[in-house]
């Protein structure tokens, strides 16, 4: 019972049940703006419904409602992207441009005797096993 105590209360966990809460909360949002207000827009929604093939005995393949269903989800994705994906987007991009990263320098270096990346401020080689100079040393100094 300890462990399972610890699992549940572990930020992962917790971070994954609200952001799957508030993905549900969100849903509901989306699928009602698309229902009542983009869908009454597009002349051909709901034009399928009454598509179906008879197979037998009274059943029948409702290719209507997988065409609608279809639709639907082109008309969502359409509603995400253009409402909420791109103005987060041009949003991201202004907030870059009044605050331009800093350059960061180099993480690793190259080993003198195997030419193999090591983490810049390494004093030994992981392949080779050499002894390398400080980082700040200039690079006559590692030969």
């Amino acid at each position: 019972m300890g462990d399972f105590e610890k699992f549940i209360l572990r930020g992962n966990v917790v971070d994954l049940a609200v952001g799957i809460m508030i993905g549900a909360a969100f849903n509901t949002v989306v699928q009602a703006f698309v229902k009542d207000i983009v869908t009454p827009l597009i002349p051909v929604s709901g034009a399928f419904v009454d598509w179906t093939i008879p197979i037998y005995a009274g059943h029948k393949l409702l290719v209507g409602d997988v065409i609608n269903t279809i639709i639907s989800f082109l008309i969502i994705a359409a509603v995400i992207y253009f409402f909420i994906v791109k103005p987060i987007n041009a949003l991201e991009d202004g907030y870059n441009r009044m605050h331009p990263k800093k350059e960061e320098g180099p993480t690793t270096r190259e080993c003198p005797f195997c030419l193999s990346s090591v983490p810049l401020r390494a004093t030994r080689c992981a392949y080779c096993t050499a002894q390398l100079p400080p980082a700040d040393a200039p690079a006559a100094q590692m030969r």
